[in-house]
Protein backbone atom coordinates (compact mmCIF):
# COMPACT_ATOMS: atom_id res chain seq x y z
CA UNK A 1 0.00 0.00 0.00
CA UNK A 2 1.00 3.62 -0.55
CA UNK A 3 1.40 6.53 2.33
CA UNK A 4 -2.02 7.61 1.93
CA UNK A 5 -3.59 4.26 2.62
CA UNK A 6 -1.26 3.13 5.55
CA UNK A 7 -2.30 6.44 6.98
CA UNK A 8 -6.07 5.12 6.68
CA UNK A 9 -5.45 2.07 7.89
CA UNK A 10 -3.59 3.19 10.89
CA UNK A 11 -6.24 5.68 11.85
CA UNK A 12 -9.38 3.34 11.69
CA UNK A 13 -7.72 0.33 13.24
CA UNK A 14 -10.12 -0.34 16.27
CA UNK A 15 -9.96 1.72 18.32
CA UNK A 16 -10.34 3.97 15.66
CA UNK A 17 -7.95 7.60 16.07
CA UNK A 18 -4.63 7.91 17.73
CA UNK A 19 -5.51 8.62 21.43
CA UNK A 20 -7.70 7.25 24.72
CA UNK A 21 -7.92 8.29 28.74
CA UNK A 22 -5.88 5.49 30.81
CA UNK A 23 -6.82 6.19 34.45
CA UNK A 24 -3.79 6.88 36.90
CA UNK A 25 -5.08 5.28 40.19
CA UNK A 26 -5.98 2.03 41.19
CA UNK A 27 -9.93 1.09 40.10
CA UNK A 28 -9.90 -2.56 41.20
CA UNK A 29 -11.82 -2.76 44.12
CA UNK A 30 -14.95 -1.32 45.81
CA UNK A 31 -12.82 0.80 48.15
CA UNK A 32 -10.51 2.18 45.12
CA UNK A 33 -13.99 3.21 43.33
CA UNK A 34 -14.85 4.74 46.42
CA UNK A 35 -11.99 7.06 46.52
CA UNK A 36 -12.06 7.65 43.29
CA UNK A 37 -15.47 9.05 42.69
CA UNK A 38 -17.93 9.43 45.49
CA UNK A 39 -18.13 9.60 48.28
CA UNK A 40 -14.64 10.27 49.02
CA UNK A 41 -13.42 12.60 46.04
CA UNK A 42 -15.47 15.10 48.21
CA UNK A 43 -12.37 15.51 50.17
CA UNK A 44 -10.25 16.74 47.33
CA UNK A 45 -13.02 18.96 46.40
CA UNK A 46 -13.19 20.71 49.75
CA UNK A 47 -9.73 21.15 49.47
CA UNK A 48 -9.38 22.84 46.32
CA UNK A 49 -12.62 25.08 47.08
CA UNK A 50 -10.82 26.42 50.76
CA UNK A 51 -7.31 26.53 48.50
CA UNK A 52 -7.82 26.83 44.60
CA UNK A 53 -3.63 26.66 44.49
CA UNK A 54 -4.51 22.53 45.09
CA UNK A 55 -5.70 21.68 42.19
CA UNK A 56 -2.52 21.14 40.68
CA UNK A 57 -2.24 18.86 44.25
CA UNK A 58 -5.28 16.99 43.64
CA UNK A 59 -5.99 16.15 39.84
CA UNK A 60 -4.33 16.00 36.63
CA UNK A 61 -4.51 20.02 35.70
CA UNK A 62 -0.59 20.11 35.65
CA UNK A 63 0.17 17.92 33.52
CA UNK A 64 -2.88 18.32 31.08
CA UNK A 65 -2.65 20.87 27.53
CA UNK A 66 -5.44 21.44 25.33
CA UNK A 67 -4.74 21.69 21.57
CA UNK A 68 -7.08 23.71 20.30
CA UNK A 69 -7.88 24.69 17.10
CA UNK A 70 -10.43 25.54 14.48
CA UNK A 71 -9.47 23.54 10.82
CA UNK A 72 -9.29 27.06 9.12
CA UNK A 73 -5.44 26.65 8.50
CA UNK A 74 -4.39 22.62 8.95
CA UNK A 75 -0.84 21.51 8.05
CA UNK A 76 -1.02 22.42 3.64
CA UNK A 77 -4.66 21.59 3.73
CA UNK A 78 -6.14 24.77 4.14
CA UNK A 79 -9.50 25.37 5.94
CA UNK A 80 -10.99 21.62 5.83
CA UNK A 81 -12.81 22.69 9.05
CA UNK A 82 -12.97 21.17 12.67
CA UNK A 83 -13.54 17.29 11.99
CA UNK A 84 -11.04 16.80 9.69
CA UNK A 85 -8.54 18.53 11.18
CA UNK A 86 -9.56 16.28 14.31
CA UNK A 87 -6.36 13.71 13.26
CA UNK A 88 -3.86 16.22 13.01
CA UNK A 89 -4.63 17.51 16.73
CA UNK A 90 -4.91 13.72 17.54
CA UNK A 91 -1.22 13.40 16.25
CA UNK A 92 -0.34 16.42 18.02
CA UNK A 93 -1.57 14.90 21.66
CA UNK A 94 0.76 11.56 20.16
CA UNK A 95 3.60 13.59 20.01
CA UNK A 96 3.24 15.72 23.96
CA UNK A 97 2.85 12.17 25.29
CA UNK A 98 5.89 10.47 23.35
CA UNK A 99 8.17 12.98 23.78
CA UNK A 100 7.50 14.84 26.98
CA UNK A 101 4.72 12.86 28.67
CA UNK A 102 2.26 15.52 28.78
CA UNK A 103 -1.39 14.53 28.95
CA UNK A 104 -3.70 15.90 26.24
CA UNK A 105 -7.33 16.96 25.01
CA UNK A 106 -7.59 17.33 21.82
CA UNK A 107 -10.59 20.43 21.13
CA UNK A 108 -12.05 21.05 17.99
CA UNK A 109 -13.96 24.32 17.67
CA UNK A 110 -17.06 24.81 15.00
CA UNK A 111 -16.28 28.62 15.00
CA UNK A 112 -13.97 31.03 13.06
CA UNK A 113 -15.11 33.61 15.12
CA UNK A 114 -12.39 35.28 17.06
CA UNK A 115 -14.92 36.45 20.07
CA UNK A 116 -16.55 33.18 20.07
CA UNK A 117 -13.10 31.65 20.09
CA UNK A 118 -11.61 33.91 22.96
CA UNK A 119 -14.68 32.90 25.13
CA UNK A 120 -15.11 29.12 24.37
CA UNK A 121 -10.83 28.78 25.28
CA UNK A 122 -10.83 31.21 28.33
CA UNK A 123 -14.19 29.26 29.60
CA UNK A 124 -11.92 26.40 29.54
CA UNK A 125 -8.74 27.44 31.95
CA UNK A 126 -10.25 25.67 34.95
CA UNK A 127 -9.23 22.57 33.08
CA UNK A 128 -5.98 22.58 31.95
CA UNK A 129 -2.68 23.82 33.27
CA UNK A 130 -1.45 25.32 29.29
CA UNK A 131 -3.01 25.81 25.84
CA UNK A 132 -1.37 24.95 22.36
CA UNK A 133 -3.47 26.58 19.62
CA UNK A 134 -2.79 24.94 16.69
CA UNK A 135 -3.86 25.27 12.79
CA UNK A 136 -5.89 28.68 13.29
CA UNK A 137 -5.48 31.19 10.36
CA UNK A 138 -4.05 34.48 10.06
CA UNK A 139 -4.50 37.11 10.94
CA UNK A 140 -6.78 35.65 12.91
CA UNK A 141 -4.56 33.98 14.92
CA UNK A 142 -2.88 36.54 15.75
CA UNK A 143 -5.43 38.44 18.20
CA UNK A 144 -6.68 35.01 19.50
CA UNK A 145 -3.25 34.46 20.87
CA UNK A 146 -2.42 37.83 22.02
CA UNK A 147 -5.96 38.00 23.73
CA UNK A 148 -6.05 34.73 25.31
CA UNK A 149 -2.54 35.21 26.61
CA UNK A 150 -3.78 38.76 28.57
CA UNK A 151 -6.84 37.47 29.83
CA UNK A 152 -5.63 33.74 31.21
CA UNK A 153 -3.31 32.88 33.67
CA UNK A 154 -1.95 29.30 32.06
CA UNK A 155 0.75 29.45 29.03
CA UNK A 156 -0.92 30.01 25.81
CA UNK A 157 1.36 29.26 23.02
CA UNK A 158 0.55 29.27 19.20
CA UNK A 159 3.14 26.44 17.97
CA UNK A 160 2.21 27.62 14.05
CA UNK A 161 3.80 30.80 15.18
CA UNK A 162 6.23 30.44 17.50
CA UNK A 163 7.05 26.61 16.78
CA UNK A 164 9.06 27.17 13.31
CA UNK A 165 10.51 30.77 14.82
CA UNK A 166 12.17 28.90 17.66
CA UNK A 167 13.40 26.01 16.15
CA UNK A 168 14.40 27.93 12.91
CA UNK A 169 15.86 30.45 15.30
CA UNK A 170 18.43 28.14 16.91
CA UNK A 171 19.80 26.99 13.17
CA UNK A 172 20.22 30.63 12.16
CA UNK A 173 22.17 31.36 15.77
CA UNK A 174 24.26 28.46 14.33
CA UNK A 175 24.43 29.15 10.69
CA UNK A 176 25.48 32.58 11.19
CA UNK A 177 28.40 31.02 13.40
CA UNK A 178 30.02 28.80 10.27
CA UNK A 179 29.14 31.64 8.28
CA UNK A 180 31.27 33.78 10.35
CA UNK A 181 28.67 36.68 9.99
CA UNK A 182 27.23 38.41 13.22
CA UNK A 183 23.17 38.16 13.37
CA UNK A 184 22.79 42.12 13.89
CA UNK A 185 24.01 42.50 9.90
CA UNK A 186 22.49 39.94 8.30
CA UNK A 187 20.58 40.71 5.53
CA UNK A 188 17.41 38.49 5.71
CA UNK A 189 14.51 37.61 3.23
CA UNK A 190 11.52 36.14 4.18
CA UNK A 191 9.36 34.15 1.54
CA UNK A 192 5.87 34.65 3.30
CA UNK A 193 4.21 36.72 5.40
CA UNK A 194 1.90 34.23 7.05
CA UNK A 195 1.18 33.87 11.02
CA UNK A 196 4.70 31.64 10.67
CA UNK A 197 6.74 34.26 9.05
CA UNK A 198 5.48 36.89 11.11
CA UNK A 199 6.17 35.18 14.05
CA UNK A 200 9.73 34.09 13.07
CA UNK A 201 10.93 37.66 12.23
CA UNK A 202 9.86 38.78 14.98
CA UNK A 203 12.02 36.22 16.78
CA UNK A 204 15.13 36.54 15.06
CA UNK A 205 14.70 40.17 16.31
CA UNK A 206 15.24 38.78 19.85
CA UNK A 207 18.02 36.65 19.22
CA UNK A 208 20.14 39.47 17.81
CA UNK A 209 18.99 40.37 13.94
CA UNK A 210 18.24 43.27 12.80
CA UNK A 211 14.46 44.67 12.16
CA UNK A 212 16.27 47.17 9.25
CA UNK A 213 17.53 44.16 7.61
CA UNK A 214 14.97 42.36 6.94
CA UNK A 215 13.16 41.88 3.74
CA UNK A 216 9.49 40.27 3.81
CA UNK A 217 7.96 39.37 0.29
CA UNK A 218 4.79 37.86 0.05
CA UNK A 219 2.46 36.80 -3.21
CA UNK A 220 2.52 40.43 -4.48
CA UNK A 221 6.46 41.25 -4.19
CA UNK A 222 8.57 42.99 -1.24
CA UNK A 223 6.40 44.47 1.64
CA UNK A 224 7.58 48.37 1.11
CA UNK A 225 6.57 51.77 3.02
CA UNK A 226 4.84 52.70 0.07
CA UNK A 227 2.74 49.33 -0.53
CA UNK A 228 1.35 49.88 3.65
CA UNK A 229 0.23 53.18 2.36
CA UNK A 230 -1.29 52.55 -0.02
CA UNK A 231 -2.65 48.69 0.00
CA UNK A 232 -4.77 47.45 2.32
CA UNK A 233 -2.27 45.18 4.42
CA UNK A 234 -3.05 44.00 7.98
CA UNK A 235 -1.41 45.21 10.34
CA UNK A 236 0.76 42.47 11.04
CA UNK A 237 2.48 43.44 7.28
CA UNK A 238 2.76 46.61 8.11
CA UNK A 239 4.80 46.14 11.03
CA UNK A 240 7.61 44.69 8.16
CA UNK A 241 7.11 47.60 5.66
CA UNK A 242 10.60 48.74 4.55
CA UNK A 243 11.39 51.94 3.14
CA UNK A 244 13.08 50.43 0.12
CA UNK A 245 12.02 49.93 -3.74
CA UNK A 246 9.75 47.55 -4.54
CA UNK A 247 10.27 44.48 -6.36
CA UNK A 248 9.59 40.59 -6.69
CA UNK A 249 11.30 37.99 -4.64
CA UNK A 250 14.08 37.62 -6.87
CA UNK A 251 15.00 41.82 -6.21
CA UNK A 252 14.90 40.92 -2.48
CA UNK A 253 17.03 38.11 -2.38
CA UNK A 254 19.96 39.85 -4.23
CA UNK A 255 22.78 40.07 -2.07
CA UNK A 256 21.24 38.62 0.88
CA UNK A 257 23.03 36.42 3.70
CA UNK A 258 20.01 34.24 4.61
CA UNK A 259 16.65 33.23 2.86
CA UNK A 260 13.94 32.14 4.89
CA UNK A 261 10.97 30.47 3.46
CA UNK A 262 7.59 29.51 4.51
CA UNK A 263 5.24 29.79 1.60
CA UNK A 264 5.02 27.43 -1.32
CA UNK A 265 7.56 24.98 -3.45
CA UNK A 266 9.34 25.83 -6.17
CA UNK A 267 9.14 29.65 -6.25
CA UNK A 268 13.30 30.26 -6.12
CA UNK A 269 15.71 29.03 -8.69
CA UNK A 270 19.43 28.47 -9.02
CA UNK A 271 19.88 31.86 -10.54
CA UNK A 272 18.43 33.86 -7.32
CA UNK A 273 20.23 31.44 -4.90
CA UNK A 274 23.51 33.14 -6.74
CA UNK A 275 22.59 36.47 -6.96
CA UNK A 276 23.01 35.97 -2.90
CA UNK A 277 26.02 37.09 -0.72
CA UNK A 278 28.99 34.59 0.20
CA UNK A 279 28.62 31.78 1.99
CA UNK A 280 24.41 32.20 2.10
CA UNK A 281 22.12 30.32 4.43
CA UNK A 282 18.85 29.09 2.94
CA UNK A 283 16.24 27.92 5.01
CA UNK A 284 13.48 26.72 2.53
CA UNK A 285 10.50 24.83 4.81
CA UNK A 286 7.52 25.07 2.90
CA UNK A 287 6.27 21.85 2.87
CA UNK A 288 6.05 18.61 1.41
CA UNK A 289 8.31 20.61 -1.27
CA UNK A 290 10.63 23.21 0.17
CA UNK A 291 11.04 26.88 -1.95
CA UNK A 292 14.06 25.09 -3.36
CA UNK A 293 15.42 21.88 -3.50
CA UNK A 294 18.11 21.03 -1.35
CA UNK A 295 20.45 19.57 -4.48
CA UNK A 296 20.27 22.40 -6.62
CA UNK A 297 20.69 24.86 -3.67
CA UNK A 298 23.81 23.35 -2.71
CA UNK A 299 24.67 22.90 -6.51
CA UNK A 300 24.10 26.80 -7.39
CA UNK A 301 27.34 27.95 -5.40
CA UNK A 302 30.96 27.33 -5.36
CA UNK A 303 31.31 28.71 -1.74
CA UNK A 304 29.19 27.20 0.96
CA UNK A 305 25.32 26.78 1.25
CA UNK A 306 24.21 26.32 5.00
CA UNK A 307 20.70 24.87 4.11
CA UNK A 308 17.50 24.09 6.13
CA UNK A 309 14.41 22.33 5.08
CA UNK A 310 10.83 20.92 7.12
CA UNK A 311 11.98 17.54 5.28
CA UNK A 312 13.43 14.73 7.35
CA UNK A 313 14.96 13.27 4.00
CA UNK A 314 17.62 16.15 4.35
CA UNK A 315 19.96 17.38 6.74
CA UNK A 316 18.93 19.79 8.89
CA UNK A 317 15.11 19.50 9.42
CA UNK A 318 13.22 22.24 11.00
CA UNK A 319 10.39 20.09 13.57
CA UNK A 320 8.49 21.79 15.81
CA UNK A 321 8.79 18.26 17.53
CA UNK A 322 12.32 19.74 18.47
CA UNK A 323 10.41 22.41 20.47
CA UNK A 324 6.80 22.10 21.86
CA UNK A 325 6.75 19.23 24.38
CA UNK A 326 9.76 20.35 25.90
CA UNK A 327 8.86 23.97 26.26
CA UNK A 328 5.51 23.01 27.74
CA UNK A 329 7.22 20.25 29.67
CA UNK A 330 9.43 22.95 31.27
CA UNK A 331 6.36 25.72 31.58
CA UNK A 332 3.82 22.72 33.06
CA UNK A 333 6.23 22.01 35.86
CA UNK A 334 6.86 25.74 37.37
CA UNK A 335 3.12 26.04 37.33
CA UNK A 336 4.21 29.13 35.27
CA UNK A 337 1.58 31.92 33.83
CA UNK A 338 2.74 32.43 30.20
CA UNK A 339 4.97 31.33 27.54
CA UNK A 340 7.29 34.50 27.26
CA UNK A 341 9.94 35.41 25.03
CA UNK A 342 12.29 34.90 27.68
CA UNK A 343 11.08 31.25 27.55
CA UNK A 344 11.24 30.64 23.75
CA UNK A 345 15.07 32.33 23.85
CA UNK A 346 16.33 29.70 26.09
CA UNK A 347 14.32 27.14 23.96
CA UNK A 348 16.21 28.01 21.01
CA UNK A 349 19.87 28.92 22.36
CA UNK A 350 19.74 25.39 24.29
CA UNK A 351 18.95 23.66 20.82
CA UNK A 352 21.53 25.79 19.14
CA UNK A 353 24.05 24.45 22.33
CA UNK A 354 23.17 21.14 21.83
CA UNK A 355 24.04 21.12 18.30
CA UNK A 356 27.67 21.94 19.20
CA UNK A 357 27.94 18.90 21.52
CA UNK A 358 28.88 15.50 20.42
CA UNK A 359 26.04 13.30 19.01
CA UNK A 360 25.31 9.88 21.18
CA UNK A 361 26.49 6.58 18.93
CA UNK A 362 22.98 5.17 19.40
CA UNK A 363 21.39 8.71 17.48
CA UNK A 364 24.08 8.41 14.74
CA UNK A 365 22.67 5.23 14.27
CA UNK A 366 19.52 5.63 14.06
CA UNK A 367 19.96 7.85 11.36
CA UNK A 368 21.60 5.33 9.09
CA UNK A 369 25.48 5.86 10.60
CA UNK A 370 25.59 9.94 8.29
CA UNK A 371 27.77 11.88 9.66
CA UNK A 372 26.21 13.96 12.64
CA UNK A 373 29.15 16.93 13.19
CA UNK A 374 28.51 20.44 14.23
CA UNK A 375 28.82 22.17 10.82
CA UNK A 376 26.71 23.04 7.72
CA UNK A 377 25.12 19.69 7.54
CA UNK A 378 24.11 19.75 11.23
CA UNK A 379 22.98 22.88 13.05
CA UNK A 380 20.20 21.50 14.72
CA UNK A 381 19.79 18.22 17.07
CA UNK A 382 17.85 15.58 15.42
CA UNK A 383 14.10 15.01 16.55
CA UNK A 384 15.20 11.53 18.67
CA UNK A 385 17.74 13.00 20.53
CA UNK A 386 16.46 12.28 23.70
CA UNK A 387 18.77 14.73 25.00
CA UNK A 388 16.29 17.25 23.79
CA UNK A 389 14.32 16.79 26.97
CA UNK A 390 17.00 16.94 29.17
CA UNK A 391 18.81 20.48 27.70
CA UNK A 392 15.44 22.69 26.62
CA UNK A 393 13.20 21.55 29.43
CA UNK A 394 15.38 22.70 32.30
CA UNK A 395 16.50 25.62 29.95
CA UNK A 396 12.61 27.05 29.86
CA UNK A 397 12.20 26.35 33.41
CA UNK A 398 14.77 28.05 34.26
CA UNK A 399 14.24 31.32 32.38
CA UNK A 400 10.56 31.03 33.83
CA UNK A 401 11.95 31.15 36.82
CA UNK A 402 14.24 34.06 36.35
CA UNK A 403 11.45 36.31 34.56
CA UNK A 404 8.93 36.10 37.04
CA UNK A 405 6.68 33.94 35.34
CA UNK A 406 7.22 31.05 37.20
CA UNK A 407 4.64 30.16 40.12
CA UNK A 408 6.85 27.50 41.52
CA UNK A 409 10.69 27.24 41.98
CA UNK A 410 12.62 24.30 41.40
CA UNK A 411 16.45 23.50 41.81
CA UNK A 412 17.32 22.42 38.73
CA UNK A 413 19.98 19.70 39.08
CA UNK A 414 16.92 17.56 41.11
CA UNK A 415 14.66 19.05 39.02
CA UNK A 416 16.79 17.13 35.81
CA UNK A 417 16.87 13.71 37.56
CA UNK A 418 12.92 13.96 38.59
CA UNK A 419 12.65 14.02 34.72
CA UNK A 420 14.88 11.10 34.15
CA UNK A 421 12.64 9.23 36.90
CA UNK A 422 9.63 10.48 35.81
CA UNK A 423 9.76 10.33 31.68
CA UNK A 424 11.44 6.75 32.09
CA UNK A 425 8.34 5.12 29.92
CA UNK A 426 9.22 8.23 26.93
CA UNK A 427 12.76 7.37 27.03
CA UNK A 428 12.30 2.99 26.41
CA UNK A 429 9.97 4.62 23.86
CA UNK A 430 12.66 6.38 22.56
CA UNK A 431 15.13 3.40 22.77
CA UNK A 432 12.26 1.10 21.11
CA UNK A 433 11.87 3.38 18.03
CA UNK A 434 15.68 4.33 18.05
CA UNK A 435 16.64 0.80 17.68
CA UNK A 436 13.88 -0.04 14.74
CA UNK A 437 15.35 2.91 12.64
CA UNK A 438 18.79 1.54 12.82
CA UNK A 439 17.54 -1.62 10.48
CA UNK A 440 15.42 0.71 8.56
CA UNK A 441 16.57 4.58 8.54
CA UNK A 442 13.29 5.29 6.23
CA UNK A 443 11.32 4.74 9.74
CA UNK A 444 12.98 7.62 11.39
CA UNK A 445 10.41 10.24 9.43
CA UNK A 446 8.67 13.20 11.44
CA UNK A 447 7.63 15.44 9.75
CA UNK A 448 6.80 19.01 9.92
CA UNK A 449 2.82 18.78 10.87
CA UNK A 450 4.14 16.70 13.48
CA UNK A 451 2.16 13.69 13.57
Amino acid sequence: MGLDEDALDYHSRDPPGKIEIATTKPTNTQRDLSLAYSPGVAAPCEEIAEHPEDVFKYTAKGNLVGVVSDGSAVLGLGDIGPEAGKPVMEGKGVLFKRFADIDVFDIELDTEDVDAMVNSIRAMEPTFGGINLEDIAAPECFEVEQRLREEMDIPVFHDDQHGTAIISGAALVNAADIADKDLADLDIVFSGAGASAIATARFYVSLGASKANITMCDSSGIITEDRAQHEDLNQFKREFARDVPGGDLADAMAGADVFVGLSIGGIVDETMVQSMASDPVIFAMANPDPEIDYETAKQARDDSVIMATGRSDYPNQVNNVLGFPFIFRGALDVRATEINEAMKVAAAEALADLARQDVPDAVVKAYGDQPLQFGPDYIIPKPLDPRVLFEVTPAVAKAAMDSGAARKELDLDDYVERLEARLGKSREMMRVVLNKAKSDPKRVVLAEGDD
